[in-house]
């Protein structure tokens, strides 16, 4: 095995026979950390998106932070429902691509995976992102290095992602369960403290005064975009729908029940947080402010104290969690972009399973993409979540008005159309008021990403399809009767060159030796050898007063197609490979050139012989 198979192995595992393919799927308990991650992860920053908007109101306007988390956690179960109903209809997988593609037409399918794969790279980014801001708050020498910090976890991440699906679930099930055992630690102090009469004085110098005074439509409109902002914490619901494929069977059971303690574990953690946030008087702080704490960083502190055990435990599984919430994107973008690949959307690489029986492609595509972004929005979250939602709540109303469709093609009479029909309702006027209530900060940028993403899934749409027509055999084709003419290239003579020549005598008759030369001595010197070998290849010599050894050769390959229209020309390229990689750096490499010059002629085959240098 080469030195770089051994290191592939040490980081990525060894191969995976296809027969073991089920040993790789997931249990109910290594399944929620894989999905579950990022949607039990916003609950460390969708509290924080709320009362940025509620501070802007003054301090009358917190109290109204638990009712916009209870009145989340309401829709986020209605969207649950219709998905615990798509699991069943598709156990397939495919999510919201599939439903959508199938009940509502091939375009509307294209948007919700549009909008999917979008939030995936979103996901990946605003969850590093808020994992390096989780670190931050413990070390704020960091904070130069967040960007760094960022896309050194998506790396890491994508390793993981790399080694196979159980072994990301083994791997992050300890962090995940931590950070639920502690954010319910967490809750569960701040009723102690609250019932002892416990509170923490409000910092008036946070709060804002733009929204102060409102009432009426104007009031209203300002809990709408506190409750828009917190829609985040619904983000992440849909990726156990997509990945249906990934666990145990029976698959669609075990998928629901995990879709279902997800939904129970995030109602709790983040209507116990977000209660917390507000009796306590934890008001956000601006990401460039000296000493910067995310919110949940400032509870911790409130109620462990400020350099307390719990309090580091608490930073450290928050930032582990917001980092292995990327691996929700992880888990689902390769599978979703397989399902596009395989329709003809995507690049076909995307349906290919690696050593690891993981599509490696598609996880390697979503780091860089992530790592790009992180670098254009330098990992601050606020720039990012902006941009979060929207496409995840459009997937959800394509999804719901799929599964509104399903149930009127089967014609079953059932409550539970309208259930979906109503969450459509609520998720599309969402994703409207996303859309409007955060145009100012960027929200618009989704729309235009989405649209760049439906044009260019079209356009290899409309590739395959005429490459299908192209490649396809009609009736009327018949294999072609053809003459082949056989370009041996001869630098100069040696053991190899006598390889090549039995193989081009092989191959046909019409055979000819092809050498360029340089000057009139070493054409002689090739003449001798030639004649001395004794074969019945005739030996062409070209002339190259501009010392090229490369555009005689393309004339001649030219002009022996013009001479012999319809036929094949086929170019023996010779090429010595060393025993050592640095070797070839001493060789000239004649032959790579050649073949990139060639492989644009018609009728033209290129073909290596190689020789080895022992």
């Amino acid at each position: 095995m080469s030195t770089l198979g051994r290191i592939k192995h040490i980081l990525f595992g060894r191969p995976i026979h296809s027969k073991l393919a089920h040993h790789e799927r997931l249990a109910v308990l290594l399944a929620l950390p894989v999905f579950a991650s990022d949607a039990l992860s916003s609950t460390a920053y969708a509290g924080e998106e709320i009362l940025l908007v509620l501070r802007t109101g003054g301090s009358s306007s917190l109290s109204l932070l638990t009712p916009i988390a209870v009145a989340l956690v309401l829709l986020l179960w209605t969207v649950v429902f219709s998905y615990y109903q798509t699991i069943h209809a598709y156990p397939q997988g495919g999510g919201s691509y599939r439903v959508s593609s199938e009940n509502l037409g091939p375009f509307w399918g294209l948007m919700a995976g549009g909008a999917l794969l979008i939030g995936y790279v979103l996901t990946v980014a605003v969850s590093v992102a808020a994992g390096a801001a989780a670190i931050i708050a413990m070390l704020p020498m960091l904070q130069p290095y967040a960007v760094l910090i960022a896309s050194a976890s998506v790396a890491l991440i994508a390793t993981i992602n790399l080694r196979g699906a159980r072994e990301s679930g083994l791997v992050f099930a300890v962090p995940t369960y931590s950070f639920v055992l502690l954010l319910l630690v967490l809750t569960g102090t701040g009723a102690v403290l609250a019932a002892s009469g416990h509170t923490e004085p409000l910092d008036n110098s946070r709060l804002g005064s733009g929204a102060e005074g409102l009432v009426g439509l104007a009031y209203l409109f300002f809990i709408v975009k506190a409750f828009v902002a917190g829609c985040t914490a619904l983000t992440g619901t849909e990726a156990i729908a997509d990945g249906v494929l990934a666990f145990k069977a029976p698959e669609a059971k075990n998928a629901a029940h995990t879709l279902v303690l997800m939904a129970a574990l995030l109602s709790i953690l983040f209507v116990g947080t977000s209660w917390c946030l507000q009796y306590f008087h934890i008001l956000p702080m601006d990401f460039s402010e000296p000493g910067y704490r995310p919110v949940m960083a400032q509870l911790a502190a409130a109620l462990f104290g400020d350099n307390s055990v719990f309090f580091y435990l608490t930073q450290a599984a928050t930032a582990l969690i917001l980092f292995l919430a990327a691996n929700t994107g992880f888990a689902d973008f390769p599978r979703l972009s397989m399902f596009m690949a395989r329709d003809g959307y995507l690049p076909r690489q995307l349906t290919s399973l690696g050593d690891r029986l993981v599509y490696q492609n598609g996880i390697l595509t979503l780091a860089v993409l992530s790592v790009g972004l992180l670098a254009l929005k330098n990992a601050n979250t606020h720039g990012l979540i902006p941009l979060y939602a929207i496409g995840v709540f459009l997937s959800f109303t394509l999804s719901q008005s799929g599964m509104v469709g399903w149930w009127l093609k089967s014609k079953r009479r059932s409550w539970k159309k309208w259930v979906s029909f109503g969450g459509a309702l609520v998720t599309a006027t969402m994703t409207v008021m996303l859309l409007v209530g955060r145009w100012s900060e960027g929200s618009w940028i989704t729309l235009v990403a989405l649209a760049v993403c439906l044009a260019f899934f079209l356009r290899i749409k409309r590739h395959y399809d005429w490459l299908a027509k192209k490649l396809n055999v009609e009736e009327r084709d018949r294999i072609p009767k053809s003459k082949t003419i056989v370009l041996l290239l001869v630098p100069r003579l040696h053991k190899g060159i006598l390889e090549a020549i039995s193989y081009a005598q092989a191959l046909t008759k019409d055979c000819r030796a092809v050498h360029v030369t340089l000057d009139e001595r070493s054409a002689k010197r090739i003449r001798d050898d030639w004649i001395r070998v004794g074969t019945q290849i005739p030996l062409v010599i070209l002339e190259s007063p501009f010392r090229s050894l490369v555009e005689p050769i393309i004339e001649y390959v030219d002009q022996a197609i013009a001479e012999n229209p319809g036929n094949t020309v086929t170019v023996i390229v010779p090429q010595a490979i060393p025993k050592y990689a640095w070797q070839g750096l001493l060789h000239s490499n004649i032959a790579t050139v050649l073949k990139k010059r060639l492989a644009s002629r018609k009728n033209v085959v290129i073909t290596n012989v190689r020789y080895f240098l022992e």
